[in-house]
């Protein structure tokens, strides 16, 4: 089975090289606990991987056998701008790696769409170039689906898409969509990603949703991804837990192992040490 880089090089190595081509993976994390953080490693460091593959090398190292790098990588945000984007992962991660690493990214934001019918002011989130006007004419709330979903499809074949995040949608529901127009789009998102042969990355805030909704999102993802804080004494440590997950969770199954102790240091998101099932 063909895989992607995840760009988190332990992760990768322990499930054979990266997620699976196809799939549609749940970023679920408490606030703090490395979910932002894994998206913004995981868009640098496959970026890094053409434009400097020297620093790839020292950062990451080598990739595993099957494994191919996206084509494309591309950022999509509902409610930030690409700089402030750029901006919050250099504190995060190294500046040079930052700068080489999303030399090719493309962002793309939603912020017409989804602020448009709220009562955020338009001077606050329209573009300067874009005539303010025009943003009347949509009349519909459905329009922020709509749009993910039509550059999506123009641009998610072989690529790798960070969607950041679901939360904000979730957050959004109270106007023409909700739940189940989410769930259904996700579902049909899940697979259009097997014939497309990315990967696509979800990011929501866990703590935002109840169990039911959270449940709902893992049900039509392939896979999540668990992003906690674990509290031992008087510090607490940042752990990730591997959930259900197409051809991932049975390899590491078969090595006893599902949670991680995680880090984020100037590389950005990383594995520290492997905790075993008891």
């Amino acid at each position: 089975m063909e895989r992607m880089p995840l760009g988190v090089s332990r992760l990768d190595r322990m499930i054979g090289g990266g997620a699976p081509a196809g799939s549609v993976v749940l970023l679920a994390g408490e606030s703090g606990a490395g979910a932002r953080e894994f998206c913004y490693t995981s868009a640098a460091m496959n970026g890094l991987a053409t434009a400097d593959p020297a620093q790839f090398e020292l950062y990451y190292g080598g990739l595993e056998p099957g494994t191919s790098l996206p084509e494309e990588i591309h950022y999509v945000s509902f409610t930030d701008e690409p700089s402030a984007i750029r901006d919050e992962m250099a504190f995060v991660m190294d500046g040079e790696l930052i700068d080489a690493g999303l030399a090719d990214v493309e962002f793309f934001e939603l912020a017409e769409e989804y602020f448009q019918l709220t009562p955020v002011p338009t001077e606050w989130y329209a573009d300067r170039a874009t005539d303010i006007t025009a943003l009347g004419d949509r009349d519909d709330c459905g329009g922020v689906l709509e749009a993910l979903g039509t550059y999506l499809t123009e641009n998610a074949a072989n690529s790798l898409v960070v969607i950041d995040s679901v939360t904000d949608l979730v957050a959004a529901d109270d106007a023409e969509f909700g739940w189940p127009d989410l769930t259904v789009l996700l579902k049909g998102l899940a697979r259009a990603s097997h014939r497309w042969g990315g990967v696509i990355l979800l990011l929501v805030n866990s703590e935002l949703l109840g169990p039911t909704e959270l449940g709902r999102l893992k049900e039509a993802t392939d896979g999540t991804l668990l992003f906690e804080w674990e509290s031992g004494g008087s510090e607490r440590a940042r752990t990730l837990v591997v959930e259900q997950f197409r051809g991932v969770l049975s390899r590491l199954e078969d090595e006893n192992i599902v949670r991680f102790e995680t880090e984020i240091h100037d590389g950005g998101f990383d594995i520290s040490n492997v905790r075993k099932i008891r």
